[in-house]
């Protein structure tokens, strides 16, 4: 009996951060459950591109980022806009084309999915030199539009809100070829727990004021034990739940200087139950990235940010404050007094959790699977295309 192959979606990522890694995925589960039919296959953009300069650049990229800050966001700023600068920086990352066919040779995909910009660079040049008519898709995984984004032969841009929908109009890409779905999330984010089960799952109090501590993936939080520590001028003692990341030695350190804290102090490394712990959480502190603080708002958890990275974060927390979904501190002492403030105002966290729901976090992956299969077909239906499923 002939065994016909299921077409395949070919979601390339990149791991600089783990909110490109966290959207593929959830983008994978997405197109799993509502159209199984269809086959999502995830690659990592540079590990195959690039193989042996990846890790250097990785390297490179999260130094630089933690110890010139603001030379990258001067970079970011500078390169915001189509310009010579931005342009040469275009072509440096449009290289590995040939790698790049022989993923789309080995994989055949009907539709190929960009979570990070550089595989959508190379998939717009080699569409530009007539190596494939594969119809293409960006998502775009902060709330804030980049150049280093934006591509001619890009088929449809996927955008969180309605401010990146406008940027990118501006940029002059046309409106038929974006759509605001919200920043694709996992589907754990939409379920719904049992917060005691959770409390008595990892040991937690259920009666004290619960405080998610998060920065990124690398456990990038301001100057590590130094912010949590502050928080011992708070009168009231609250139970902080502080991850780590990929950061072992921030994990190692707190651990060390956190020992006679008047708080109840919960400490881990990476962890994949996040969204246990943002359920029995009243707030969250947190560096401003796009998809974790989107997975927040669909758990409708309150969110202090604090210390973005030049850039992207920057945009994001500007969004974020202006949403009415989250409040801003500038400092360390403003982080305590601010923290403080709101976990004595209830009727503040109360409308932070209801200006959550305006946003509809909980269908965004469902809704941009919906369009990646609509541009797949429309697209395929324009220029005819056939593409060899094996047998």
């Amino acid at each position: 009996m002939k065994v016909v192959n299921k077409e395949k979606i070919l979601i390339l990522t990149g791991n600089y951060g783990d909110g490109h890694i966290q959207v593929a995925q959830a983008l994978h589960e997405a197109i799993q459950i509502r159209f199984p039919t269809l086959e999502p296959v995830i690659f990592d953009f540079m590990e195959w591109v690039h193989p042996v300069s990846n890790h250097i650049s990785r390297f490179l990229y999260f130094q630089g980022v933690k110890k010139f800050p603001h030379l990258y966001g001067y970079i970011y700023q500078k390169t915001r806009r189509a310009n010579p600068l931005s342009n040469m920086m275009k072509k440096i990352f449009s290289t590995g084309l040939g790698s790049m066919l022989k993923l789309l040779e080995e994989v055949q995909p009907t539709i190929v999915v960009s979570t990070f910009p550089l595989a959508a660079a190379v998939m717009s040049k080699l569409k530009s030199n007539g190596l494939t008519n594969i119809p293409t898709i960006t998502t775009i995984t902060d709330h804030t539009d980049h150049s280093c984004w934006v591509y001619p032969y890009t088929d449809q841009y996927i955008v969180g809100s309605n401010i990146v929908r406008h940027s990118l109009i501006n940029l002059g890409v046309e409106e038929n070829r974006i759509s605001h779905t919200g920043i694709p999330i996992r589907q754990q984010f939409s379920q719904s727990f049992q917060r005691e089960e959770i409390f008595e799952k990892y040991d937690l109090d259920s009666h004290l004021p619960t405080v998610l501590v998060m920065g990124g993936g690398c456990g990038l939080i301001g100057n590590g034990s130094s912010i949590i520590q502050k928080l011992d001028v708070l009168q009231q003692p609250i139970q902080l739940i502080i991850i780590c990341g990929h950061n072992e030695k921030l994990r190692m350190q707190l651990e060390e200087k956190l020992t006679d804290s008047k708080h109840r102090i919960h400490i881990t490394g990476y962890i994949n139950c996040i969204h246990e712990l943002m359920t029995v959480s009243d707030l969250m502190i947190t560096k401003p990235g796009g998809v974790t603080t989107f997975e927040a708002i669909a758990m409708e958890l309150p969110l202090l940010l604090y210390k973005p990275i030049p850039g992207q974060e920057q945009d994001n927390e500007k969004f974020l404050v202006q949403s009415g979904v989250a409040i801003r501190a500038k400092t360390d002492w403003d982080l305590t007094n601010k923290l403080s403030q709101l976990l004595n105002n209830q009727e503040l966290l109360k409308k932070m959790k209801d200006n959550s729901k305006r946003f509809h976090p909980k269908e965004s992956a469902f809704a941009s699977a919906e369009v990646i299969i609509n541009t797949k077909e429309n697209t395929n239906k324009l220029h005819g295309l056939v593409y060899p499923l094996g047998s």
